[in-house]
């Protein structure tokens, strides 16, 4: 497998418990789009999350992750077979899928390699999604004190973060984009240290500790403690999404 800038597998197990959950109703209305539900790819599953949502709806998904250590922490699944390849490399017949999705990972991609994938994986007809949710929004007073402390670590995000600044607009795609789509959101009931669970796993965040200090989180949290109290809130993530057709 090609060599590929690996930003997650030192918190994969904090990827698997902090990061949001899609809502079910985004993967209903992918399975709507395609005439055929024999096959899926999750191409950069991670843990696994869109995958398993993906699982009622097609006889079979096929889930990629280059990270050996996300696979090791995706959850299992009937219909769902992991393995460890490059967003380029599924392995795949050609003409063999009927839906592919990349769920907050097309950003990291080669962007190159991986749309000649999609074409030669996807059956006439099949459809590519790739989607990110935006920012997490809580109330005005968190809301300010993230983006304070996105504001801090910034100069530090890998190359593609670009991508997600952008709602995925500037980012290639092989196909016309389908239009105007649905909007779906993450609606996460968390507490503070959820939240801070999240954050934690943001890949700016080990250049970040290396430039500024590693208690670089310390007074990011008290502050997000101190504003957020006791119990949980919901912390709502639009979702950004491109669609196209074969």
């Amino acid at each position: 497998m090609a060599s590929f800038n690996d930003h997650f597998s030192s918190v994969a197990a904090s990827y698997a418990a902090y990061r949001p959950r899609y809502p079910q109703t985004l993967f209903t209305w992918l399975a709507t789009l395609v005439e055929e539900r024999e096959r899926a790819l999750d191409v950069g599953t991670g843990n696994g999350q869109a995958a398993v949502m993906l699982a009622p709806h097609f006889r079979k998904v096929i889930a990629t992750d280059a990270s050996a250590e996300q696979i090791a922490h995706a959850r299992e699944r009937a219909g769902v077979r992991y393995q460890v390849a490059a967003a380029h490399e599924s392995g795949l017949p050609d003409a063999s899928v009927d839906l592919v999705t990349a769920a907050t990972a097309a950003h990291w991609f080669d962007h190159a390699l991986f749309n000649a994938e999609v074409v030669r994986v996807l059956r006439p007809g099949g459809v590519l999604a790739i989607w990110h949710y935006l920012d997490a929004t809580v109330d005005e007073r968190i809301d300010a004190i993230l983006l304070d402390f996105r504001k801090l670590i910034a100069p530090h995000w890998p190359l593609g973060r670009m991508h997600v600044e952008d709602g995925y607009s500037t980012l290639p795609f092989p196909f016309p984009d389908m239009g105007p789509l649905p909007a779906f959101a993450c609606h996460m009931h968390w507490t503070a240290d959820q939240l801070l669970g999240y954050v934690a796993t943001w890949s700016a965040l080990p250049k970040a500790r290396e430039v500024l200090g590693k208690e670089l989180m310390v007074p990011f949290a008290w502050e997000v403690r101190e504003a957020w109290g006791e119990g949980t809130r919901e912390v709502l993530f639009p979702i950004s999404m491109r669609v196209g057709r074969k």
